[in-house]
């Protein structure tokens, strides 16, 4: 009987090939057309006929558009960035921090993983509306407790990131479930002899962390990262959301404007996540010549 000419390595690629096949139908069938048809309405002029939607080509004079005629384009767009920025950072150091005290051996560990990865799992537009408040990009507003009069005596170096902690508090709490799987994955990971023989040579536990976790940890945190901000750019609650969908069907360019800020925000999130990946990426050590 012949024996399959096929590597372990050709085997590994073929069986990962069959199971994201499905998903690769998808996306060319379900996908790709409703992606270039998209930049293709921003491109045009917009016409409902009796026979369908009319396009005419007009360049990219809905891009300059919202540049030089939309007076909230540019207030939105600055309001959703400066909050995704604001929280990434955020909600991955709380992932980090929770990963960490969900790593430890403690009875009932199970039980509280699942407990706060919880929210994560019944998240929807109605609970999330419940906790929102008047303005769609910040979750609770406790000005009424003392702590945030506190807060605002502060030198404003200070105080401004606190506040937007404490404004925002729900929202790092509830969108860092994912992440803190993805890192408490990461810290199963590292093997306990790495950090016995960190030990034996003296090392204490704020060295560990900054020598051996942290570094180890640097591919899950790129990951957790660049999940945030996708996942907080695709939030409905937020400015830029709400000013496309306002748009879609403006009478007197539907469907057209709305794709072009649509990509427009795009590019701005495409923007964030290429910075993300240059400070966070893994940096080899030059060789000596």
């Amino acid at each position: 009987m012949q024996k399959s000419k096929l590597t372990l390595k050709t085997k590994d690629a073929l069986t990962g090939g069959a199971f994201m096949l499905p998903w690769l139908i998808g996306l060319l069938v379900f996908t790709m057309y409703p992606f270039f048809y998209s930049i293709w309405l921003s491109l045009c002029q917009v016409e409902f006929t009796p026979n369908g939607i009319a396009t005419t080509f007009v360049g990219f004079k809905w891009y300059a558009e919202a540049f030089t005629a939309d007076a909230n384009f540019i207030k939105n767009m600055t309001s959703t960035m400066e909050s995704i920025i604001f929280s990434t950072p955020m909600i991955v150091v709380a992932a980090v921090i929770l990963a960490l005290l969900l790593n430890r051996s403690l009875r009932g560990r199970a039980f509280f993983r699942v407990l706060y990865f919880f929210p994560v799992i019944i998240i929807s537009g109605p609970v999330m509306s419940k906790l929102m408040g008047n303005d769609a990009t910040t979750i609770v507003h406790p000005d009424q407790y003392a702590i945030y009069q506190v807060l605002e005596g502060l030198p404003e170096l200070i105080s401004t990131p606190l506040l937007y902690i404490f404004d925002n508090i729900v929202l790092i709490l509830w969108y860092s479930g994912v992440q803190m799987l993805i890192i408490l994955a990461g810290l199963q990971k590292i093997g306990d002899p790495i950090y016995e023989a960190a030990s034996i040579d003296g090392a204490g536990a704020w060295e560990k962390f900054w020598k051996i976790t942290l570094p180890y940890l640097r591919p899950m945190i790129l990951v957790s990262a660049a999940y945030t901000i996708v996942d907080l750019s695709g939030m409905t609650t937020t400015k830029m959301h709400t000013h496309i969908v306002n748009n879609m069907m403006n009478t007197i360019k539907p469907y057209s404007y709305s794709s072009a800020l649509s990509w427009l925000y795009a590019l701005a999130v495409l923007i964030v996540l290429g910075i993300m990946f240059l400070i966070l990426m893994e940096r080899r050590p030059r060789r000596g010549k």
